[in-house]
């Protein structure tokens, strides 16, 4: 029997919806359509045995104790035990080359201190490897041991910091800020921008409100475009950085949260846009720059870089996989993006600020929501496809 490979390249949220989703809908389905003349097989590629909720990474940064790592980082070979190896198998590497007229991808095993390469051959590709921060504190690159180890050494030097600086007024840059003023009240800590404002994907207001709570927290916030531009030692702590005003800081602690680099450097060039995303051609309905690729989450082109833009995309990608196999209807709705104001952004485990589908939320409700525990409990059920149960 013929076997269709469909490979899953990157396990964090949205590489993990679309296996799960592959193995419990979109493969029985087309079972089902086919008459059983092919086999489907999904293999996800992972650079990491673990799993990182990167959505509490702010408290998980701040404290050992309220985020320990036995919850934020998660062991991947347990989560798809319910398959059988003939319809899953896992790969512990990072891609760091494909080649399109093979339909084939070179993996290099991230945990061996020597070069050791593998190919994975692929009939259908899924490309899910979402995007790279500037510092290991905030995602994965790599083994999931580089993050915990950059974690390890800001847990060892937070409490002995007298100047901690933060650079990024997005989401990761406010919340440290507030997780790390009600820890550490007595470090003097200075949140830059990067902006004329915080929070710029929220309205004015709510970014004003979250420069309040800051400075209530007596966190210093600076805008008007200054920014780092050299870190003397290129290390986290005691360090020296050069600022876009020609002038120099000394701190204890510096902790870039500036932004992500999508992780497409080992696709071909002319499946990204100038920006290095992939090409989605339709974003309807998730489809590639060229036949039997797929490109979901942070990675793509489409993607505002919100979990929205993640979960909300797994079934109708699954559906033009099940679609381009089958050559029968869809099983889902287009993919429908929410471009509705919507954010929370925890300042402090009791405050906090944010927008839902356009409605602003007081405090107490982002608390609820999030700030309380950064929704942790959600780790387990995004390893285990838990939210993906029902087609």
């Amino acid at each position: 029997m013929a076997v269709h490979d469909i490979v899953v390249v990157g396990a964090n949220f949205a590489g993990l919806g679309t296996a799960h989703y592959l193995l419990k809908h979109t493969i029985p389905a087309l079972e089902k359509a086919n008459g059983n003349s092919t086999a489907y097989k999904v293999t996800l590629i992972s650079p990491s045995t673990h799993f990182y909720f990167k959505i509490g990474s702010p408290r998980v940064l701040a404290s050992p104790d309220l985020i320990p790592f036995s919850k934020a980082f998660l062991p991947l070979k347990d989560a798809f035990k319910e398959y059988s190896a003939d319809r899953f198998s896992l790969v512990i590497g990072e891609a760091v080359s494909l080649d399109e007229e093979k339909k084939s991808i070179t993996v290099r095993d991230t945990y061996s201190t020597t070069a050791k390469n593998s190919t994975v051959r692929y009939s259908s590709v899924v490309i899910a490897t979402g995007a790279t921060a500037n510092s290991p504190l905030w995602n994965l690159k790599g083994s999931h041991e580089s993050t915990m180890a950059a974690l390890k050494e800001m847990h060892a030097s937070l409490p002995k910091a007298k100047t901690i600086l933060i650079a990024g007024g997005g989401p990761a840059g406010v919340e440290t800020a507030g997780e790390l003023a009600t820890i550490y009240p007595k470090a003097s800590i200075t949140l830059l921008s990067g902006s004329t404002r915080l929070l710029t994907r929220l309205r004015p207001a709510i970014s004003a409100a979250a420069e309040s709570q800051l400075n209530n927290l007596s966190v210093t916030v600076i805008h008007k475009s200054l920014k780092v531009v050299e870190n003397t030692t290129g290390k986290s702590t005691n360090t020296t950085l050069h600022l876009s005003d020609d002038t120099s800081r000394d701190v204890d602690i510096y902790i870039d949260a500036t932004g992500t680099r999508p992780n497409s450097d080992f696709l071909p060039s002319h499946w990204l846009t100038k920006s290095g995303h992939v090409r989605t051609e339709d974003k309807l309905t998730l489809r590639g720059p060229v036949s039997s690729v797929y490109a979901i989450g942070d990675v793509a082109g489409y993607s505002l870089g919100n979990i929205f833009d993640i979960n909300d995309a797994v079934r109708p990608m699954c559906s033009s996989i099940y679609q381009d196999l089958s050559g029968k209807k869809p099983t889902s709705k287009p993919f429908k993006q929410n471009t509705a104001e919507t954010q929370l952004v925890p300042i402090g485990p009791n405050g906090g600020v944010g927008a839902v589908f356009g409605w602003k939320l007081p405090a107490f409700a982002v608390k609820m929501i999030k700030s309380k525990d950064f929704m942790i409990g959600q780790a387990p059920k995004t390893v285990s496809g838990e939210q993906f149960a029902k087609a």
